[in-house]
C-alpha cells in the first residue's frame, strides 16, 4: 500500500511514516516500479507499534529498542520490562513535579484576594 494509506492504517500523519523510514525506524517493504515508498501489513503493525510506544512517551531510541525486542521471539521480558520500568519511573517523576506545581499556585491563587487593589501574591511570588 502506498504511505497515506499505510499512514491512515497505522494512525499517523504521512510526514512521521515517512520521517520514521527515513531515519530506519520502521522501513517500507519495498519501493514499486516508479519509486514511491510500499507499505506491508507488517510495516504498519510495526508504525502502530510505534505509534503505541510514543503516546506512552518512549523515545525513538527506547522504540527502537522495543521494536526490536518486538521482532524478537527469542526476547526475554525482563529486558522490555526493564524499558517499560524506566519510563514509568520517568512518568511518576513528573507527576510528583506537577503535583508540587499545582499545590503551590494554588497556594498562591487562595492567598490572591482577586479584587481592585494592586496587591498581588502571584505577582510578588513570580516577581
Amino acid at each position: 500500500m502506498n504511505i497515506s494509506k499505510a499512514a491512515e492504517a497505522a494512525g499517523l500523519p504521512v510526514k512521521t511514516v515517512r520521517y520514521y523510514a527515513d531515519i530506519g525506524l520502521v522501513a517500507p517493504a519495498g519501493r514499486t516500479a516508479s519509486g514511491y515508498r510500499d507499505y506491508d501489513d507488517t510495516a504498519v503493525r510495526k508504525l502502530a507499534f510505534v505509534r503505541r510506544a510514543r503516546e506512552f512517551g518512549f523515545t525513538i531510541e527506547e522504540c527502537r529498542d522495543l521494536l526490536g525486542l518486538y521482532e524478537d521471539r527469542g526476547r526475554s521480558s525482563a529486558d522490555v520490562k526493564r524499558i517499560a520500568a524506566r519510563r514509568l519511573e520517568e512518568i511518576e517523576a513528573k507527576q510528583r513535579a506537577l503535583q508540587a506545581l499545582h499545590d503551590e499556585l494554588s497556594g498562591l491563587v487562595r492567598a490572591c484576594h482577586g479584587d481592585d487593589r494592586p496587591d498581588c501574591p502571584i505577582l510578588n511570588h513570580l516577581g
